[in-house]
């Protein structure tokens, strides 16, 4: 514990000198600074991964993060009231989403798959007045259980937002969501308001979940395990545990278009 504690002093010291003096820290210097949080950039390249195709490699997702982590400790403000490992989650992980934009790695089919399920998911629980069940969103959409699972795991890639993608979100979805996320920044009744708002939904939404889907929202995203650790836990295997994760994401975005859908309303 200690020695973790120089070393990020060390490393804290180093960004401030990088800060004020560039030009006087050395490459090997320069070099520790990225080693000293390249847990970090592994740590969010396994968060994304869990959400994309088998055919996307987690060394291509870490070496975007490297250029996230260049690009915040270029730009990163000591004087500015806000720790660096926080800027650099931010930037780490807007590279790689980035890389993966570029990529166009989704297709348009995937994502009219996804538009499609979020729908029948939502009007099937308007008409139950509770949360459905796999079998009846299945039966809803007239396929069997096999081809449900393999439909949820077609529209994982989906769960990594990305705000600027015309074929997922409406103008008004972009605006809201932006507007969220800026309402983050200023500190005023209306905009805490919207941020409740969402939490409140998407805290529901959690509660209403089957309780294995549940648990691996709770392990995965509050306890920081891993697929193999969580499936352990629940005795099932690396790949079920990723469905369910598929599982939960997918119903708590249906929740959330819910939402937007009924701002978008009110706007008009």
């Amino acid at each position: 514990m200690r020695k973790q504690a120089a070393a990020t002093a060390i490393a804290s010291a180093l960004l401030h000198k990088y800060k004020e003096e560039p030009s006087k820290l050395t490459s090997k210097q320069k070099d520790e600074l990225i080693m000293e949080y390249a847990p970090l950039i592994r740590f969010i390249a396994q968060k994304i991964a869990i959400r994309l195709p088998s055919h996307i490699e987690l060394d291509d997702l870490i070496s975007s993060g490297v250029i996230g982590l260049m690009d915040a400790i270029e730009k990163y403000d000591p004087k500015r009231d806000n720790k660096f490992k926080t800027y650099a989650e931010f930037r780490i992980r807007g590279a790689i989403l980035d890389e993966l934009r570029a990529q166009d790695w989704v297709p348009r089919s995937v994502r009219d798959k996804a538009k499609m399920l979020d729908k029948t998911i939502v009007e099937l629980e308007s008409q139950l007045g509770r949360t459905a069940t796999d079998e009846e969103v299945a039966a809803k959409l007239s396929i069997s259980m096999e081809e449900f699972y393999d439909l949820i795991n077609q529209v994982r890639p989906v769960s990594v937002l990305s705000i600027d993608e015309a074929s997922t979100f409406s103008n008004v979805d972009k605006m809201s969501i932006l507007n969220l996320l800026e309402s983050c920044k200023i500190n005023n009744p209306l905009n805490q308001l919207k941020i409740k708002t969402v939490k409140a939904i998407v805290t529901k939404s959690i509660e209403d979940l089957p309780e294995r889907q549940r648990l691996v929202l709770s392990l995965y995203y509050y306890e920081d395990l891993n697929l193999k650790e969580i499936g352990r836990i629940l005795r099932v295997t690396e790949s079920r545990v990723s469905q369910l994760h598929a599982q939960a994401i997918t119903r708590l975005r249906a929740k959330l278009t819910v939402h937007f859908e009924e701002q978008e309303l009110e706007a008009v």
